[in-house]
């Protein structure tokens, strides 16, 4: 999931809820929605491989 801050950088967080926090985790902070969507799918094809 990745949300514009207000600072107008762009942050991926998790898609579920961490338990120890309630909150969703942080995956990276990036200057442009392009470089977060590309991280995002590099941490989607980790997951799967």
């Amino acid at each position: 999931m990745i949300r514009k801050l207000k600072s107008g950088k762009y942050r991926i967080y998790s898609r579920k809820v961490d338990p120890k926090t309630g909150k969703r985790r942080n995956l990276g902070t990036f200057e442009s929605r392009a470089d977060a969507e590309k991280h995002e799918r590099e941490i989607q094809y980790l997951k799967r491989n």
